[in-house]
């Protein structure tokens, strides 16, 4: 057997050392070093994602590589490859080291300056033990792989309340109802509230991984909290100082075990960029940022993005907006949004839901969330374009390396798709109440998101015929009310007429200024006493003046003293 080695080193003279002791031993094939962690890292992955049979048997790792401390390299190659044997090379051997080395993950350790014989006995070992593992993986197709392990989402808020911890929520949710195992994490580490929204009461956090240096599969099943719906819950301490525990390195071991244990790994980094959560933004292969159509929040989405470029974690380009909250009738549209922050916008926005999700909210059942909710249906058609639902019949799997003869396939979750969000009731139920939503549902759910127009269309032409007749009634009242109006005015003018001219002059002056409409008056003048009094009567029209009048009339009554001429007078 060929046995591939791949050196680690940064000092060109180590380097060479090794490479000529390389050069003398029996079956051993040098392959181009790595100058630093980075580099072996990327050469790994991109052998891993070829097949796992392309990867060395054999890593050497020396213990001035850097710029990460070759331990913690050690661990991530472990946890990442699985399948390869990595061995420390190292001018102190002591038992100290060896066991720290161990721990790590390492297969063994070879001392400087290289003798012959032991770096064979060392090279040997760890290539049996990474054949042997070769040989477990390829029993099953339920075997972990040995490449960079499950995809991991971040979910950032551009500010606080725009939706990240909803976002993150129902896009774990969707993934595993979609067949994929999910580990959901709230690295919201000071005021996370994933456990609110879940409605669960935990007594580990993500804390007590933090001064942990070998993360092993029976560490972190102990920290993580299985869900109901199915999901696997690592959430943020009760006690929010405890969050300055988790620094940049803890926070990658974590996110590294969780990787090789689940399919998918959401993260809710909250709204507040720390070390462990630029970690997790700089190595996600999703970076969502959640903001809402306004502008304060589309200024600190853009903040966010200078500040991921600053900190050189991520680029505009590399990162997807999500529009929360968003109307048809907002000044501020996703391609707007895209254009101030530099960034992809997703093509499904959130439409804003209150009445919808404050029940959930409040009773802390976020995965009881109405199937009927544009809020849910808009989500997990997100989750299908972001790819975190499979493909009908591509199957899917939990915690690596677990059994799964009791997942539906995904194939029957889509003839149940009715089914969704009825909620869990246990372990067993969750992929079968929550089924994945295939393409023609996803079109379903953009045809009714984007279709409400016809039925406001609809209601108007329901409501039009209520709508003239309250026309209709404000319009006669209009005319009574003009009507009486006219009457008492005509009213007035003949009274002070008749006063001074009798009654011809009474009923001349009541006629003068009436419109055409209301010309055919009946007017009455005559003196009462001492005073002229006229009284004019007049039909109100019955909406078109002058076609139709109503049959009673309205009466306008006025009355003047009258005037005496006077004699002796000059």
């Amino acid at each position: 057997m060929t046995i591939r080695i791949l050196a680690a080193v940064g000092d060109p003279d180590i380097a060479r050392a090794i490479s000529g002791t390389l050069g003398g031993l029996p079956g051993v094939e040098p392959m181009a070093p790595a100058a630093d962690a980075a580099r072996l890292l990327d050469a790994l992955a991109a052998l891993a994602a070829v097949a796992v049979e392309e990867l060395p048997e054999v890593v050497l790792v020396h213990e001035r590589l850097g710029p990460a401390p070759a331990l913690e390299t050690i661990r991530e190659v472990a946890l990442r490859f699985p399948a390869v044997g990595v061995v420390l090379v190292t001018a102190d051997a002591g038992p100290a080291l060896y066991s720290a080395a161990m721990d790590a993950g390492a297969r063994g350790i070879a001392a400087l300056p290289l003798a012959y014989d032991e770096l064979g006995a060392r090279v040997q070992a760890a290539a049996h033990w990474a054949a042997g593992v070769r040989r477990h993986l390829g029993g099953g197709p339920e075997a972990a792989p040995a490449g960079p392990g499950g995809r991991l989402v971040a979910v950032i808020g551009a500010k606080g309340g725009v939706g990240t911890t909803v976002t993150a929520v129902q896009l774990a949710l969707a993934a595993h109802a979609g067949g994929r195992g999910v580990a959901l994490v709230d690295m919201d580490l000071q005021s996370g509230d994933i456990a609110s929204y879940l409605d669960v009461q935990f007594r580990r956090s993500i804390a007590d991984l933090a001064g942990i240096s070998d993360i092993s599969p029976r560490v972190l099943q102990d920290a993580v909290f299985p869900h109901p719906t199915g999901l696997a819950l690592l959430l943020a301490p009760a006690e929010g100082e405890r969050g300055e525990e988790i620094g940049d390195l803890a926070s990658r071991q974590i996110i590294a075990a969780l990787r090789a244990r689940y399919d998918l790994v959401v993260v809710d980094c909250g709204t507040q960029i720390t070390a462990a959560g630029a970690a997790v933004v700089e190595t996600a292969d999703l970076a969502l940022l959640v903001t809402t159509p306004d502008v304060i929040s589309v200024r600190a989405a853009k903040r966010m993005v200078r500040l991921w470029d600053r900190l050189q974690i991520r680029k505009a380009e590399d990162t997807t907006t999500v529009v929360n909250r968003h109307t048809r009738g907002a000044e501020i549209q996703p391609p707007l949004v895209a254009r101030t922050t530099g960034t992809r916008t997703a093509r499904t926005p959130i439409p804003a839901g209150y009445k919808e999700l404050q029940p959930a909210v409040d009773s802390g059942r976020m995965q009881d969330l109405d199937a009927k909710s544009a809020v849910k249906q808009a989500l997990w058609t997100l989750a299908g374009e972001l790819g975190l639902i499979e493909s009908p019949g591509g199957g899917g799997r939990g915690a690596r390396g677990g059994s799964h003869a009791d997942r539906p396939s995904v194939t029957a979750g889509l003839r149940r798709r009715r089914a969704i969000g009825a909620g869990s009731g246990g372990e067993g139920t969750g992929a079968d109440q929550l089924a994945p939503v295939p393409p023609s549902t996803t079109g379903r759910f953009r045809k009714r998101l984007g279709g409400d127009r016809g039925q406001v269309a609809v209601e108007f032409v329901g409501v039009l015929p209520l709508i003239l007749v309250v026309l209709v009634v404000v319009w006669q009242c209009v005319l009574v009310g003009y009507t009486y109006s006219l009457a008492g005015n005509a009213a007035d003018k003949g009274a002070r007429a008749g006063a001074t001219g009798g009654a011809a002059a009474c009923a001349g002056a009541a006629r003068q200024d009436l419109p055409g409409a209301w010309s055919a008056a009946n007017v009455d003048c005559g003196p009462s006493g001492g005073m002229a009094r006229a009284s004019v009567d007049l039909k109100v029209p019955a909406l078109f003046p002058g076609v139709l009048d109503w049959p009673w009339p309205v009466r306008g009554s006025a009355a003047a003293p009258r005037e005496e001429p006077r004699y002796g007078e000059g």
